[in-house]
């Protein structure tokens, strides 16, 4: 097929985000349906997807062009506070003009005050034109917008520029839009083409493939310019910015052939696509014969430190010679012992030098020296430094040489964890550490390493934030002026699920109700229909969480890089893909808060005079496992749903093996294996194997598949793979591919035949099998090291509870909806949690001595709004010169800058100012008289009028606090709950306890891990206050309730469609009111939370009534009785029934009291406190709720 006789030069992609509006691979296509040779890519002061585009074209069969619309400060105004701004067309003719684009966009983000946008000074092109064609970018080029402007004589001057910096590489260019400054300066143009002897080209710049698009663009405009539609004073899309074919670019420009031809004059001279290179490493040892030497000393050195270790913590001999390696008995390709060989083995230290030997030569055969040596160099400087350093995430736990380098601290030999899941001789990839850091500290680890290479040479990796489903609805609407309450509820219907995202198109198909709306409703079908071309293109650019890249030279002669604004270091204009594409290796810095906890308890008890070296744990600590088997790991890393809490007391694990079984298994799909896993290890099923050749690698899972590790020494053992081999078959097993299936089993069932004499229907009857596992087999590299980080925290937890709950709490300041998780396991656990207190809390969380032990003293930083940074300031200043005695103390000493009005109510409301004056609501009414007093204070010191003898202090008139300052106990509660975020002391449901247990209540924030299937409902019963409960108008006009509702574990939204229940609910929170209700739990297809629906109410003080409550109380001392009956002289008028059990005789006597009481769980805990009263307990009949 003949090529089209045009070029189009100046195609936008969706990389100039919310301006083009193609995707690279779609820019490639078009072209290849167009006929056109060839087709550039000229984003603006971007090469974000120049490898994407030109890996596009090669798949196409057409030649890309890389170029960028670079913005210029035009000669003469870079002095000026806000330089006039033009822009170039600049293209890469060859290797050396991609370099120098490279460097030119580089610059133009990196180099310009962050308050201006991105740009060069011309000037800055000099000396960086090599290999570089110019086009003069039309109206938007300073030689085009000149000419419009009537300045002949600048225009010229500045032509005269751009000739010398592009001699015979300069082109006039032409767009014919109806652009009024093109229009304008057209005439004049082609005159000084003419003139100078410099040709023309035509250009048509275009952001959106076909021209029935322009709406849709026109809409992504205004989302990018927060305008409307139907706005008139606006940025509008041109009508004819499409990729318009050959045959109306030579109507267009049918006077101006040569400016047709000349496109492809140009495309002939640009003929270079984004290179790609191997990996490129800054070297710690001068060549790569100097790495492998480096790695293998530093790894040898490294062995012997982790053998001498091993020998001292678990009593083992070290044999003559152990210190070097030495292969003894083991056969070479013995490399994956099972821990049963391992503990059997006379010469242990064998086993460990020769699978450090085999790794070794593999690592250094494929050139990956210089990558473990600079991974191993920044974890030693973070653990020199005292940064806490993760044993391992991913494959790489699998590695004995990361271990003996200390990359990772889980010995894999004893683990059983394989090296070929990390790095496969057989398929040459590069291998990828994921490091984590304390949270609190990584930044300093990315700072050394900038240090040791240089600024320049270290970069973070863009990420592409894209206009998904939900979002892009929502932004559509919005721009069409449309509802705010129609919109949300349309975005609503499109299922939310992270693992599967809905397209629109998939949700208007998929859900009925939208697919009838969008059929029968004009301006949703609009709506719809534009949402879903904008759907999926770039909105916004951001960071890698964790991704850093380091070049052995300064990045910007390898990569274009951009300026993220919210960081220091330059950041890659190829995304992750792509940067690896381009020769930069990536280097994983993940922040990690559980390392921060581990820390800051360890701290906490070195405040104790107690160290703990939580890396030395033995393994088989029996409080570890009697917590786990309780389900008692609310903050135990990984282990703290509801959902696994229930799967530890089902499975009791007590063993290592078991916790990083169950890491492994607690996903979907391999779920449904825990309750056989759980039989079987406590012998309520028979163990069996699929093979009694598999017994050796699955006895530990007691014959189920668990790991990927176990399918690829499956295969190995049965059919004789290496373990490389059985890797390639794990993915392909992944992949599903049909003919790579084919020819694995075909390998499988020959290979079970040659080594073992299986027979074929056998054999594929395990292929298959081993198939289905491999499926959501997980990686035991992972789950091992998860399992480390699990059981440190739950050791913390059963040995040191109260500096498990501070450090926890240390790192969720904010989340008050976490804060009220721990505060309730505290309860439960009986550890005490302090109020905050000015005179003795911390800005943070503390341990603090209490009565006979130790309490977690409440953090002062975590009240709501008053801030961190200035508790920390009025910590200090307690800390320099003692205790605030009295309101007037605080109010002369603390520097009022720090605090205003709100801040002091809610440290009122908290109770923290009840050290000083405990007459909460006249502290919370005073907090504005307090402020003025400390203003005038600070004031008349700030003058120096404090007075000669600083009596300008002490005519301060006390403050006093107003005497109708006064709050019911539910006042003091709700106040109490605005400062904490949660109820804090006590809890208006706490009166109905007995009810909610009788009644099997679930706390809100369990309703979240009730197991329901996609499209399913079920059923729960939560006590909860109801706080707010209004009435809305569904879009069908159909009335219906929104509640809010909480407990002392969180709270929670729910919809209510019955009408009289809705009204109960209505008048429950006019009331303040608890009851316990029946809900109802909708999962919808796609979404991960539970919609909750109110069926039923039923108010606790009607259930009190109608109670027949039992309450049995057991004295020890006659004395107890005379206070007893005191207290329930006055709680007559029910119908509870009390009865007194009372020592007699060496035995015990009853006696009853009557059946008229009033009983609640309040006046139970009165009556516990009475000296002499051994125990009281309520007892409830449970009673059938109305509805």
């Amino acid at each position: 097929m003949p090529h089209a006789e045009y070029v189009p030069l100046r195609v936008f992609s969706c990389y100039t985000m919310l301006d083009g509006a193609i995707e690279p691979k779609a820019i490639a296509k078009q072209a290849r349906k167009l006929g056109f040779p060839a087709v550039a890519l000229t984003d603006r002061n971007g090469l974000y997807a120049a490898m994407a585009f030109s890996d596009a074209c090669k798949g196409e069969g057409v030649q890309p062009i890389i170029g960028t619309m670079l913005c210029v400060a035009r000669p003469g105004t870079i002095e000026s506070r806000v330089p006039t701004l033009d822009w170039l067309s600049l293209y890469a003719q060859d290797e050396r003009g991609y370099d120098n684009l490279c460097a030119l966009v580089s610059e133009a983000h990196l180099g310009r005050p962050v308050e201006l946008d991105a740009h060069v000074p011309l000037e800055a092109l000099e000396g960086r034109t090599d290999g570089l064609l110019c086009l003069t970018a039309g109206g938007e080029g300073g030689l085009t917008r000149l000419l419009a402007e009537e300045q002949a004589g600048e225009a010229a001057a500045y032509l005269d520029r751009l000739q010398h910096l592009f001699p015979d590489r300069l082109y006039i260019e032409l767009a014919r839009r109806g652009d009024a400054v093109e229009t304008a300066a057209e005439a004049a143009l082609i005159d000084l083409a003419y003139v100078n002897d410099l040709p023309l080209v035509a250009t048509n710049p275009s952001c959106f493939a076909e021209a029935d698009f322009h709406d849709a663009h026109d809409a992504m405009l205004c989302i990018a310019h927060s305008s409307y539609v139907m706005s008139e004073d606006r940025k509008r899309s041109s009508p004819e910015a499409w990729i318009k074919p050959a045959p109306v670019m030579k109507a267009d420009f049918a006077d101006l052939p040569e400016a047709i031809a000349n496109t492809l004059v140009v495309a002939q001279r640009c003929a270079v696509a984004a290179p790609k290179r191997k990996p490129i490493l800054p070297s710690l040892a001068g060549d790569r014969e100097g790495e492998a030497r480096m790695l293998r000393e530093t790894a040898r050195e490294g062995l012997k430190h982790r053998l001498r270790r091993i020998a001292e913590l678990e009593g083992r001999e070290l044999a003559p010679g152990w210190d070097r390696p030495h292969h003894g008995d083991v056969a070479p390709d013995q490399v994956a012992p099972t821990p049963e060989e391992l503990e059997k083995a006379d010469d242990w230290t064998a086993i460990y030098w020769t699978r450090l030997d085999y790794e070794l030569d593999i690592i250094i055969a494929m050139g990956f020296p210089g990558y473990f040596l600079i991974v191993a160099d920044f974890i030693k400087w973070a653990k020199d430094h005292d940064i806490p350093v993760g044993p391992g995430r991913g494959s790489g736990a699998g590695s004995a040489v990361a271990w003996a380098l200390t990359i990772t601290d889980l010995d894999p030999i004893r683990l059983g964890l394989l090296f070929e899941r990390f790095l496969n001789p057989e398929r040459v990839s590069m291998p990828d550490f994921d490091i984590d850091f304390c949270e609190t500290r990584r930044g300093e680890v990315i700072r050394y390493v900038q240090a040791k290479y240089g600024h320049d040479t270290v970069a973070q990796i863009i990420t592409f934030g894209k206009l998904k489903a939900r979002a892009v609805l929502k932004d559509t609407g919005r721009v069409l002026q449309m509802s705010y309450g129609q919109v949300d509820r349309l975005a609503k219907l499109v299922p939310n699920h992270p693992t599967d995202p809905w397209t629109l198109d998939r949700a208007i198909n998929g859900v009925s109700e939208l697919h009838q709306m969008y059929e029968r409703e004009d301006d949703v079908r609009r709506l719809l229909d534009l949402a879903m071309k904008l759907e999926g293109l770039p909105r916004h650019s951001s960071t890698h969480a964790a991704g850093v890249v380091i070049g052995d030279r300064p990045l910007a002669q390898l990569v274009p890089l951009y300026r993220d604004p919210r960081s220091d270091m330059p950041v890659t204009q190829f995304d992750m893909k792509y940067v690896e594409g381009a020769g930069l290796v990536k280097f994983d810095f993940l922040g990690l808060k559980t390392l921060s906890v581990l820390r800051k308890a360890v701290d906490l008890l070195a405040k104790r005079n107690i160290t703990i070296d939580l890396d030395g744990l033995a393994w088989d600590d029996e409080g570890v496992y009697a917590l786990l088997q309780r389900g008692d790991t609310v903050g135990v890393f990984q282990l703290e749903s509801e959902g696994m809490r229930r799967t530890l007391s089902a499975v009791r694990p007590s063993n290592f093996g078991d916790i990083i079984a169950l890491v492994s298994l607690y996903r979907p799909g391999p779920m449904d294996n825990i309750p056989s896993f759980g039989a079987r290890k406590n012998g309520r099923e028979a163990v069996t194997y699929p093979h009694p050749l598999l017994e050796g690698i699955l006895s530990e899972t007691y014959g189920i598949f668990v790991y990927q590790e176990q399918v690829m020494q499956a295969a190995q053992i049965l059919a004789g793979y290496s373990l490389g081999g059985a890797d390639l078959l794990r993915r392909a097993m992944g992949k599903k591919v049909k003919a790579e299936m084919d020819a694995q089993r075909a390998i499988f069932v020959a290979g079970c035949a040659e080594h073992n004499a299986i027979p074929a229907a056998k054999a594929n009857e395990l292929f298959d099998l081993i198939d289905k596992f491999a499926g959501y087999g997980f990686n035991k590299s992972h789950a091992a090291a998860y399992a480390l980080l699990a059981y440190q925290t739950a050791w913390l937890k059963a040995h040191y509870p109260h500096e498990f709950f501070a450090a926890s709490m240390c790192f969720d300041l904010a989340l008050t909806d976490k804060l009220a998780i721990f505060v309730d396991d505290m309860k439960r656990l009986n550890i005490p949690c302090l109020p905050a207190d000015l005179n003795a809390s911390e800005a943070e969380f503390d341990v603090q001595p209490h009565e006979d032990g130790f309490a977690v003293r409440y953090a002062l930083g975590a009240l709501k709004g008053v801030g961190e940074r200035a508790m920390e300031q009025v910590v200090d200043e307690r800390k320099a010169k003692g205790v605030f005695k009295s309101l007037d103390d605080f109010a002369r000493r603390v520097d009022p800058r720090l605090l205003n009005k709100r801040q002091v109510e809610t440290l009122a409301a908290a109770g923290a100012f009840d050290a000083m004056n405990d007459n909460r609501p006249g502290v919370h009414a005073a907090a504005e008289t307090i402020l003025a007093t400390a203003q005038r204070i600070h004031a008349g010191r700030a003058s120096g009028q404090g007075g000669l003898f600083g009596d300008g202090e002490a005519s301060e008139p006390p403050i006093r606090l107003p005497s109708s300052a006064t709050w019911t106990l539910a006042e003091r509660i709700n106040a109490e709950k605005e400062a904490f975020g949660f109820y804090f002391s006590a809890h208006p449901l706490d009166r109905y306890a007995h009810l909610a247990k009788v009644h099997a209540a679930r706390p809100i924030a369990a309703l979240g891990e009730v197991q329901i299937a996609e499209g399913a409902r079920a059923g729960a019963t939560i006590a909860a206050l109801v706080e707010d409960a209004r009435w809305r108008t569904s879009a069908r006009g159909k009335r219906y309730m929104m509640a809010t509702l909480s407990d002392a574990s969180g709270q929670v939204v729910a919809t209510c469609f019955e009408d009289m229940t809705a009204e109960a609910l209505e008048e429950a929170a006019r009331a303040g009111g608890c009851g316990l209700m029946q809900v109802e739990l909708d999962r919808r297809a796609g979404e991960d939370t539970a919609r909750v629906t109110v069926k039923t109410i039923q108010p606790f003080e009607t259930l009190s009534n109608n109670a027949r409550l039992v309450l049995t109380i057991w004295v020890d001392e006659v004395a107890a009785i005379e206070p007893l009956a005191g207290l329930l002289r006055h709680e007559r008028g029910g119908r509870g029934r009390v009865r007194i059990v009372t020592p007699i005789d060496g035995g015990e006597a009853e006696v009853s009291l009557g059946e008229d009481f009033l009983i609640d769980g309040e006046r139970v805990d009165a009556i516990r406190a009475i000296p002499g009263v051994r125990e009281a307990e309520l007892l409830a009949p449970k009673l059938q709720l109305a509805g």
